[in-house]
C-alpha cells in the first residue's frame, strides 16, 4: 500500500512539474516575442520622430520663404491644443461630479 501510493504521488508530481515546465517555456517564448515587438516599435517610433523633425524643418523653411512666421503658427497651435486639453479635463471633472451627485441623491 505504501509503495504504490508513493509511486502514484511521485508520478502525479512529475506530471505537474512537466506541465509547469511547458507553461514556463510558453511564457518565455511570449516574453521574447513581446521584447522583439517592443524593439521593432521603438525603432519605428524613432524613425517616425526623425522624419517628423525633418518635415517640420522643411515646412518652417517653406513658410519663411513665403514670408510666414512658422514659429508663431506653431505657438498658436500649441496654445489651442492646451486649451482643448484643459476643456476636456474640465468636462471629465464635470462628468465625474455629476456621477457622484447622482449616486449621492440615490
Amino acid at each position: 500500500m505504501g509503495l504504490g501510493s508513493t509511486a502514484k504521488k511521485i508520478q502525479s508530481l512529475s506530471d505537474r512539474a512537466e506541465a509547469m515546465y511547458k507553461q514556463v517555456q510558453q511564457l518565455q517564448k511570449r516574453i521574447i516575442g513581446l521584447e522583439e515587438g517592443m524593439d521593432e516599435t521603438h525603432e519605428t517610433v524613432s524613425r517616425l520622430d526623425h522624419q517628423l523633425t525633418e518635415q517640420r524643418a522643411l515646412l518652417l523653411a517653406i513658410a519663411e520663404e513665403q514670408g510666414i512666421d512658422g514659429e508663431e503658427i506653431l505657438a498658436e497651435a500649441a496654445i489651442d491644443e492646451a486649451e482643448a486639453a484643459a476643456e476636456d479635463t474640465d468636462d471629465t471633472d464635470e462628468n465625474a461630479d455629476a456621477v457622484t451627485d447622482a449616486k449621492t441623491a440615490e
